[in-house]
């Protein structure tokens, strides 16, 4: 497995379409109802064959350079899955998402987890600008995002259709500096 070591128990992996498709899938329909709410893709995962090509796009993605989709694996257990989206190469930018089944919850996993991608993306894909959006209404999303570095930058209204209607979203943002000076 290729992945990046983040801590001795978190790790963030590139998929392996076959044997992390079944695993995400479980963890996706054992939480639909919570995920639903703010992850419009869940709606159309609707079997493990789903998930598996899903996952085959995300690696033909990261061969083509378009984005990096990476397995959150805490010990021997998938957790969830982060990724940059829409790597912007013109600006050296890119979007964070992010998802995390429930038992890995109010662990700080994912505050972590978005700490390792920001070091792999600054350090390795030379990423200037790293961009999270999080609904209003969705305050767990938020505090990874201000707890990981991630400053706001304001409200985008109407940016983003979820299942009931379109919702504003906080912009948040974290440059390379910001990064490097953590690090110091």
């Amino acid at each position: 497995m290729l992945a990046h070591r983040v801590t001795e128990e978190l790790q963030l992996a590139v998929p392996r379409p076959v044997v992390d498709g079944p695993q995400l899938f479980q963890l996706v329909a054992a939480d639909r109802e919570r995920l639903t709410r703010f992850l419009p893709w869940v709606a159309q995962t609707q079997t493990v064959q789903d998930e598996v090509a899903f996952l085959q796009m995300t690696n033909r993605h990261l061969g083509q350079g378009q984005s990096l989709n990476l397995v959150i694996w805490v010990g021997d257990a998938v957790a969830g899955m982060i990724s940059c989206n829409r790597f912007d190469q013109a600006n050296r930018s890119a979007d964070i998402g992010y998802w995390l089944g429930r038992p890995f919850r109010g662990r700080g996993v994912m505050t972590q987890a978005v700490r390792g991608l920001c070091t792999l993306v600054f350090q390795d894909y030379g990423m200037n600008r790293l961009v999270i959006r999080a609904a209003v209404e969705n305050g767990a999303s938020q505090a990874v995002a201000r707890r990981a570095g991630f400053h706001l930058e304001g409200i985008l209204r109407q940016n983003e259709k979820l299942a009931d209607e379109y919702h504003d979203e906080y912009l948040f943002s974290y440059l390379r500096s910001e990064w490097a000076a953590a690090r110091s």
